[in-house]
Parts: structure tokens; C-alpha cells; sequence
């Protein structure tokens, strides 16, 4: 069963900071990206992460060489973050298969979003079309990290379904994000 998402709390307004923090099942860390949040859609809650942002997981860091856009949706197992043609690399789409989708208010302005990352991704690159990635990293990581069944069994579908949708440009893969994309640059 696909889960509907908490939204964040009602003091959160355009310009504010949202930090998102990706952490794995086991309670690791993982990735975490700066961003501003820019408002709502029937989608879900759209964040700027900005050229020059400061991306880091243990073991990695680097800043942004291009903008991008996170989308934290109303609902799926998902975050996707979009990049146009300014990015420099050969992403254009990134889905991150992800569950435990929470905020945290941490002061006035400042806001934290958290995910469980789930090592599935679905991309759709500039050069290779839209792709699954990581499924070696899942199958580890289901039987190491000791994944349930029915959490395997969901992400396994969600893949397929968020696959079907970037490759067919199915809202929001169809472009959304360009708009979004327009009001962080304003």
C-alpha cells in the first residue's frame, strides 16, 4: 500500500531553508542537501536546491554545479529531484525510492526533511533514456539490512510503477518542473 505523506507543518513558507536528510534503513546516514523551499502543488512540496549547495554523505561530498529541483510528493514511496539543461552531468530526472517520508520544524525559517533511502532509483539520463539503478545495492542491502518482505514487495512495485511513469512523462515527469524551476530563479 502506497502511503499518503504527512504534510509539513503550516509554518512552513516559501524561502524558508529545508534540509534534506537521507538516512538507510539501518539508521545510517546518507545524503544531505540544502535547499529553499519554494511552495505546493497538487503533486506535493517543491524545494530549490540551489547552484553552489552543499551535498554530503559519509565518505562523499561536493557542491552543486548546477540548480535542481526536489520534488517530496503527497504520496508514493518516492522523492524525485529534477535537473534541466544547465546541469552539466547527464541527469534530467532522479527518483530515489524512499519510505519514512517526515518533517521537522527546527526553528522559525528552518525546516528538515527526512527520508529512509532505499537504494532503488529511477533516472532518466540525457544520454541512456530512463533507467533502474541500483538494484545490486537492494539486493544487498534487503538481506544485510534485514528489509520486511512487504516493505521489498512495495518498493519493488513502486519501482515499476515510477519507472512506467518518467518513461511515458506522466505528470509530474512531463515538465512540471520547469515552472518550479522558473519561481526559484525569480
Amino acid at each position: 500500500m502506497i502511503r499518503q505523506h504527512t504534510a509539513p507543518p503550516e509554518s512552513l513558507t516559501p524561502g524558508d531553508l529545508v534540509v534534506a536528510r537521507n538516512r538507510k534503513w539501518d539508521g545510517g546516514a546518507h545524503w544531505v542537501v540544502p535547499g529553499t523551499y519554494l511552495g505546493e502543488d497538487r503533486h506535493g512540496w517543491w524545494i530549490l536546491q540551489p547552484e553552489g549547495s552543499f551535498c554530503s554523505r559519509p565518505g562523499a561530498a561536493f557542491h552543486a554545479k548546477s540548480d535542481a529541483v526536489l520534488l517530496v510528493p503527497r504520496t508514493g514511496e518516492y522523492v524525485a529531484t529534477f535537473y534541466d539543461d544547465t546541469n552539466p552531468g547527464d541527469f534530467r530526472v532522479y527518483v530515489d525510492l524512499a519510505t519514512g517520508h517526515g518533517w521537522n520544524s527546527i526553528r522559525p525559517g528552518t525546516m528538515e526533511f527526512h527520508v529512509i533511502d532505499m537504494d532503488l532509483d529511477v533516472i532518466r539520463s540525457a544520454t541512456r533514456g530512463v533507467y533502474i539503478d541500483d538494484e545490486d545495492e537492494f539486493a544487498v542491502h534487503r538481506i544485510s539490512m534485514d528489509y520486511p518482505q512487504d516493505v521489498v514487495d512495495l518498493m519493488l512495485r513502486q519501482t515499476d510503477q515510477l519507472y512506467q511513469a518518467v518513461k511515458a512523462q506522466q505528470s509530474p515527469f512531463d515538465g512540471t518542473d520547469a515552472e518550479w524551476f522558473r519561481k526559484g530563479r525569480a
